[in-house]
């Protein structure tokens, strides 16, 4: 035997789990006889002495407190139309300057003709790089940022069987590999842009004339 609570007051009845699987929706016991009800008359706590008595200050002090709110609506409007007519014309001169021909003819923001068809005359750029423990190289199409070849010294089937990775030898291999490696992508002729105050000479002059020596086309 279980027990069910009724009311709010927390009398206790007999109950058997049996009889409710087997009872009808009809059944008197249900969760809402649980809760206690609450029935509030507006009317009567209106009609109240306390009520009565203050409620000329509660209406004193909703008046005031929407008068403040309306005058500081007010006020915030009076400032913005303000400002906007003190700087309405420093706005207006500012785009229109923005937008004149003679400031665009100043300053330029437009690419040259060679900075815009460059990628396409040149599209496959060589670029190599050399540090204390490898050199890497490869061959990048532009218009896509794809790599056709690619080759190094650090990888495992070279660095086993060359002395050095960075001496001239590797980077006679390295020219070698670029080119055969470019050409089985059907790229014969690449182009290579030195960085700033980088001279074609040393490790870089001999992969780039190994690279040439292959079969490679440089395009200046």
């Amino acid at each position: 035997m279980s027990c069910l609570v009724v009311s709010s007051t927390c009398s206790l009845l007999p109950f058997d789990s049996r009889s409710t699987r087997s009872s009808k929706l009809g059944s008197s016991l249900s969760w809402q006889s649980s809760f206690p009800k609450f029935s509030i008359d507006i009317g009567s706590v209106i009609s109240s002495p306390i009520v009565k008595k203050n409620l000329g200050f509660l209406w004193i002090l909703s008046s005031k407190f929407i008068a403040f709110f309306c005058r500081s609506l007010g006020f915030c409007l009076i400032l913005f139309k303000v400002h906007y007519f003190i700087y309405r014309d420093s706005f207006i001169q500012a785009a229109w300057t923005r937008r004149s021909r003679g400031e665009a003819a100043k300053r330029p923001n437009k690419k040259s003709w060679k900075q815009r068809t460059d990628m396409y005359m040149r599209p496959f750029l060589l670029n190599v790089f050399f540090s204390r423990k490898f050199i890497h190289a490869k061959v990048m199409h532009r218009p896509t940022s794809k790599v056709i070849s690619v080759a190094t010294t650090n990888a495992r089937d070279i660095r086993t069987n060359i002395p050095s990775l960075v001496d001239d030898e590797a980077c006679r291999l390295i020219g070698k590999l670029i080119a055969e490696r470019s050409m089985e992508a059907d790229v014969y002729a690449v182009s290579y842009e030195p960085r700033k105050g980088e001279r074609i000479e040393g490790k870089l002059g001999i992969v780039i004339d190994t690279i040439k020596e292959h079969g490679i086309v440089f395009v200046p």
